[in-house]
């Protein structure tokens, strides 16, 4: 067990957006079916990233939207389409980019349609695709997730070259791959792994695999990590539903706790923009974005 010389500081944050009741009326839907039993929702609110405009974009998974958060706080619907997007990014020109859990790595074009980029490797489709992120050289990360488990751990991290539209499968065998975050240097890649409570650090070697893959954090309670971010000095930042969000300095010592209001599932996590330090977090089933301010700015991946 680990135990820590100074205490963890503790923050406290606080609503900023809240989707409009009409959104969010409690029905039946898919997603719901497969992942929750069969609660019925009014949302469920994922992959934070702003565009550069200060605009806030965030999905909601059981009915296929697409919200965007004009920086006065106003959210408006951007889209709705047949899939299940579960995690967003924008990339420096505009474009936005899903991992749509039924549909695979999508774009949303300037119609508001879903158009699928990649939706399997080497003939075999994903399992379902959670979460992503951007790195250098034109590459995106992504983790497949399906109903992976410690039952059946066959989750996977994957890489797509939007130039090259090159593919390659970086890591199997992971009981269920959530969030994904680089490194400021882009040497490791950090992945949540939620169904045993831990995040692995994936090093990255000369020819561009990976390579001693190991448990940077064992984490405990709550529903296991699912959002990651990075600030600037290194730091690590882990969405835990049903705890709140923590930091980890570089080395993995726990510098700060983020208590949220009870009931609040912090399901994925982003930094403002323009060297910000304050982070949004998506409070997935409340219907809301929630922030406070951290310690640090966060990190740009050279």
């Amino acid at each position: 067990m680990m135990f820590y010389l100074d205490p963890p500081i503790r923050l406290k944050a606080a609503t900023r957006v809240t989707l409009p009741p009409e959104w969010v009326a409690p029905r039946r839907s898919d997603w719901a079916d497969c992942q929750l039993g069969g609660r019925l929702l009014g949302s469920f609110l994922e992959g934070p990233c702003f565009d550069g405009h200060g605009n806030l974009y965030l999905v909601d998974i059981p009915f296929g939207r697409i919200i965007r958060v004009s920086e006065d706080g106003r959210p408006e619907l951007v889209t709705t389409y047949e899939g299940w997007p579960n995690g967003l990014k924008i990339l420096r020109d505009g474009r936005i980019l899903v991992a749509d859990h039924r549909l695979g790595l999508v774009e949303i074009n300037a119609r508001g349609e879903a158009v699928v980029l990649v939706d399997n490797y080497r003939g075999e489709r994903f399992r379902g695709l959670n979460d992503l992120t951007i790195g250098p050289n034109g590459w995106i990360y992504f983790t497949d997730q399906g109903q992976s488990g410690l039952q059946e751990p066959n989750g996977a991290v994957y890489r797509w070259n939007i130039s090259s539209l090159r593919l390659e499968r970086i890591l199997t065998g992971i009981p269920s791959p959530n969030g994904l975050v680089l490194s400021r240097d882009a040497n490791w890649l950090f992945v949540a792994v939620t169904r045993a409570n831990a995040i692995w650090r994936l090093p990255f070697v000369r020819d561009g695999g990976v390579s001693k893959v190991g448990i940077f954090l064992n984490l405990s309670g709550g529903g296991g990590p699912d959002g990651l971010a990075m600030d600037c000095e290194g730091g690590l930042i882990v969405a835990q539903p049903g705890l709140g969000v923590l930091r980890f300095d570089e080395a993995g010592r726990l510098t700060h706790i983020v208590d949220v209001p009870e009931g609040t599932s912090t399901s994925n996590i982003t930094f403002g923009e323009n060297d910000s330090r304050v982070l949004f977090i998506a409070d997935s089933a409340g219907s809301r974005i929630l922030a406070v301010e951290m310690p640090f700015a966060g990190a740009t991946v050279s």
